[in-house]
């Protein structure tokens, strides 16, 4: 909430008025198709278990959301998000956190602005991409009881001392004691984090009439009432620095999705020949062209075919050979099955879509949680990790071809995708989706 903006007046669509003594359930969440998709699928869950849904989601998305079958708000416009995606340093693990803030905070009232529209005997609860936490407290000022449930996709979200693999690309060794871990997190904290969200988090705190807050991170895990991971016990095990109120989750997804018939080139290309590696650094990356070239030069060191997975084709070399196909958009689920291998960026939806299909996987993290995705990945046996920013083609030539040649390999991908296999449903999941939102939680601290 910012002068620079002014708060966008909401219209309830007709489907979420108050019509039943049921809580309307507001979806809140921001981000690139990784970040979005999986929200979808809980709201339609929520929606087809009979709830009040709404999904409170950048304009770039309302489109895809509204596809869905579910009611939509939107902040922001396209135009602001495309100036995000444009930004070069959204995929630099030391500038990234500032580019999404600052798209944000114009937008920090949004969803107070949504809930002081609604009747004040209509109940209201907040499913939240944790990004967007700090905007639903402040909608405590309109509801103080408002209840808040933070849903986190990646266990490096929690910044657990106990569990901490990496510190951006750096690598955390084992014999690192926890005291120093604690240490570093406050050093990032303070050094990189908190000045860049503070100052104007807390200006938009002040003008509604809420105290400022001391450290940002500590507000993201503190104040929902209520914490659920998107991730199974077996991939990132609960740790005692974690919420009190976190339960763990499972992958969304994981429910058997139907598989989706492949575009009709795609399936003779896949038909055509041997099974391709299939490379892509992310739905909203629009900087990787060095990528998509080192890539190219490695297939043909390997003498391998390859499918190039990316909406934004100017990153791509000028020709591609016939060898190597190009998509904007690929389901995962159908296509992950019938490639050699996957090289991703280590977004959590495409490392769980590949552990489903049994593929293995390098992972080339430019930011966020995708080093610390990329680690347990390889841990489980089924990954190799290429640091981004030491991206050469002799390194991705001798990792694919490990990673090809490797029987542990492909016995820890069929491990992985038999535990895949025996998940819980996705009704499941929404249980405990259901438990966090309405039954008993600790308070917000």
């Amino acid at each position: 909430m910012t002068d620079r903006s002014k708060p966008p007046t909401f219209t309830l669509p007709q489907g979420v008025r108050h019509q039943t003594p049921n809580p309307l359930i507001v979806v809140a969440t921001s981000g690139t198709g990784g970040d979005i998709l999986p929200f979808i699928t809980l709201g339609q869950g929520l929606l087809e278990r009979g709830h009040r849904v709404l999904m409170l989601v950048p304009k770039f998305h309302e489109s895809i959301v509204v596809a869905a079958g579910l009611p939509c708000q939107t902040f922001g416009t396209r135009g602001e998000w495309q100036v995000l995606l444009n930004d070069p340093g959204l995929w630099d693990e030391r500038k990234g956190w500032g580019v999404i803030w600052r798209g944000l905070v114009p937008h920090l009232g949004a969803l107070r602005e949504l809930v002081q529209q609604l009747p004040a005997d209509d109940s209201c609860v907040v499913l939240s991409h944790p990004i967007l936490v700090p905007m639903a407290a402040l909608a405590r000022s309109v509801r103080p009881d408002l209840h808040i449930v933070a849903c986190h996709l990646a266990p490096s979200n929690l910044c657990s001392s106990h569990d901490m693999l990496t510190a951006g690309s750096l690598r955390i060794p084992d014999w690192i004691p926890i005291p120093w871990r604690q240490a570093l997190w406050k050093l990032i904290n303070k050094g990189w984090i908190d000045p860049v969200t503070l100052p104007s988090l807390n200006a938009a705190r002040t003008q509604i009439g809420l105290p400022p807050l001391p450290h940002f991170f500590e507000h993201l895990l503190t104040a929902p009432n209520a914490s659920l991971g998107l991730f199974p016990n077996w991939y990132a095990p609960v740790q005692p620095d974690w919420p009190p109120s976190f339960s763990a989750g499972e992958f969304v997804g994981s429910a058997a999705p139907s598989k989706v018939a492949l575009a009709p080139e795609l399936e003779a290309f896949l038909c055509s020949g041997t099974p391709p590696i299939v490379f892509t650094p992310g739905t909203g990356h629009q900087h990787a062209g060095r990528y998509f070239h080192t890539a190219l030069k490695a297939l043909q060191r390997l003498g391998r075919r390859g499918l190039f997975v990316t909406p934004h084709t100017a990153q791509l070399p000028d020709s591609l050979p016939s060898s190597v196909m190009w998509q904007a958009h690929v389901p995962f689920a159908s296509l992950l099955p019938r490639a050699a291998a996957v090289v991703h960026h280590g977004g959590i939806g495409t490392t769980a879509d590949a552990f489903r299909a049994g593929t293995p996987q390098l992972i080339v993290p430019f930011a966020y949680d995708q080093f610390d995705n990329g680690l347990r990945a390889k841990r489980l046996g089924v990954a190799e990790v290429l640091l981004a920013k030491r991206l050469s083609v002799g390194r991705m030539q001798t990792r694919l071809a490990h990673l090809l040649a490797s029987p542990d390999v492909a016995q820890a991908c069929s491990t992985i995708g038999q535990k895949m296999a025996q998940k819980h449903e996705l009704s499941w999941l929404l249980e405990r989706a259901e438990a966090a939102l309405f039954g008993t939680a600790a308070s917000p601290r």
